[in-house]
């Protein structure tokens, strides 16, 4: 019996687990699952009788160090802090490692313990990052086998509502962390180069600087900067590129109205707000508003956005109930961003039914033979229902089908890494065809600047 050791049980684990209990019997596999919350750990195990759920505290060193000792390979699903811990534990016990996190400067400094015990850490195989470097990797590895120079790459990623569950005007839900997503794009400005100049987007220019992507079958979204698209410029190959871009989508429409938010200084998370616990939805608005002896707070705040009344984004701040005087925050000590996203937890969050759609989208810009030629790849996958949702696919069937191709010695390459390798990409983005992720990949006119 070969022994995987999964160490979270939250949402994203959720197709994880079922992938890997589906393939025990034909594997040989038992998994021990194990999170702070018993029931939820038991939740997902569905009394499989090839799972076994635990109580477990990533802070109990005793535990921790038994449970590792114990398995063939660790999965770690807790927040990225709390991965090094479980890495260095595995180091002590020559233990495999998979995670779906970005790599940190702390698990880089493992790298070479790694490959002196010949131990695979694998990190950034969920889907943003994951699916996203795989089958990027994929298509320009092919380029370049046709002797092609990549000159435009640009990446986008979006965690949407399914076209069938699209009930609201912003045409978003939460699909995944709240807070996330109210604070996206802070903490320093987006930096990308385009046309081999170095650009910058401040956070409060971001939302108004989109660019349009079509997907065929769903229509016409929106892309906005990520922070630093350059972060992997060497590491796919493309220190020449003349364009190397990476954005979030979202749909047509939704960024400007999101930039309101953002003007008026809602979004904020470094100072609290006095007294939030009993203050109302429409006094929150007014503290960012001027005073005025007669003006109500939607004349003020129509004003110092110029919004006019029959324009939809209107529509769209009315929608979120925004001035009811009879919701009441009810968290103390709360940041600006923090009520905001209780406030839109009220509107946004999905129902029972509903279903999550991840958009992915790809552009490779090269040249070959002088000629300027262009593909874009494009993958649309729709959860199933609220347990096995998009995000939880995406993100955890390539944690869970990495993790048995290191089992069963398909990969081998040891070191703290990213999943950039044919042996790695290549089987992981086929049997993700299985499961409906699939890329959808098409010759268009190249159109960067000629």
């Amino acid at each position: 019996m070969r022994h995987i050791l999964i160490i979270g049980a939250g949402r994203s684990a959720s197709s994880l687990i079922k992938y890997l209990l589906d393939k025990s019997e034909q594997e040989n596999l038992h998994l021990t699952i194990g999170d702070l919350s018993l029931e939820l750990a038991e939740k997902k195990t569905n009394n499989h009788p090839r799972a076994t759920a635990i109580a477990f505290d990533i802070h109990n060193e005793a535990q921790r160090k038994a449970e590792i000792q114990k398995a063939d390979i660790v999965i770690s699903m807790l927040p990225a802090f709390l991965h090094i811990e479980v890495a260095k534990d595995c180091i002590t016990y020559k233990k495999h490692m998979v995670t779906a996190s970005y790599i940190s400067d702390a698990m880089q400094e493992l790298n070479e313990a790694a490959i002196a015990n010949n131990l695979v850490f694998m990190n950034e195989i969920g889907l943003d990052p994951g699916i996203d470097h795989m089958s990027a990797m994929k298509v320009l590895d092919e380029i370049r086998e046709k002797n092609g120079n990549v000159i435009l790459f640009e990446s986008f990623c979006g965690g949407l509502v399914a076209p069938e569950s699209d009930t609201n005007l912003w045409n978003y839900k939460f699909t995944w962390n709240p807070r996330n997503v109210v604070l996206a794009g802070q903490g320093g400005a987006a930096k990308f180069i385009q046309e081999g100049t170095y650009k910058y987007i401040p956070y409060h220019k971001l939302f108004r600087r989109t660019e349009f992507l079509e997907v065929e079958g769903y229509g016409r979204f929106e892309g906005y900067a990520n922070r630093d698209s350059l972060k992997y410029r060497s590491v796919y190959g493309l220190d020449n590129a003349l364009t190397v871009f990476r954005g979030t989508i979202r749909r047509v429409g939704y960024s400007r109205a999101w930039d309101m938010f953002v003007q008026l200084g809602m979004t904020d998370d470094s100072y609290a707000i006095d007294n939030s616990e009993t203050m109302n939805y429409r006094e929150f608005v007014n503290l960012f508003l001027p005073y005025h002896p007669t003006d109500s707070v939607e004349i003020k705040l129509r004003h110092v956005l110029k919004i006019d009344q029959d324009d939809v984004v209107w529509d769209k701040l009315l929608e979120l109930d925004l001035f009811n005087a009879n919701k009441i925050i009810g968290l103390k000590n709360a940041t600006p961003a923090q009520i905001l996203e209780k406030i839109l937890t009220d509107s946004w969050t999905l129902e029972p039914d509903d279903k999550d759609m991840i958009v992915m989208y790809h552009k490779f810009g090269y040249e070959v033979n002088g000629e300027k030629k262009q593909i874009d790849a494009t993958m649309v996958c729709i959860g199933d229902d609220q347990t096995y949702t998009s995000m939880a696919k995406t993100v955890g069937l390539p944690v869970a089908m990495a993790t048995l191709q290191i089992l069963n010695g398909n990969i081998t390459t040891p070191g703290v890494q990213l999943p950039l390798n044919k042996e790695v990409y290549l089987p992981i983005l086929k049997e993700l065809e299985e499961y409906g992720v699939i890329f959808k990949e098409k010759d268009v006119p190249y159109k960067g600047y000629k």
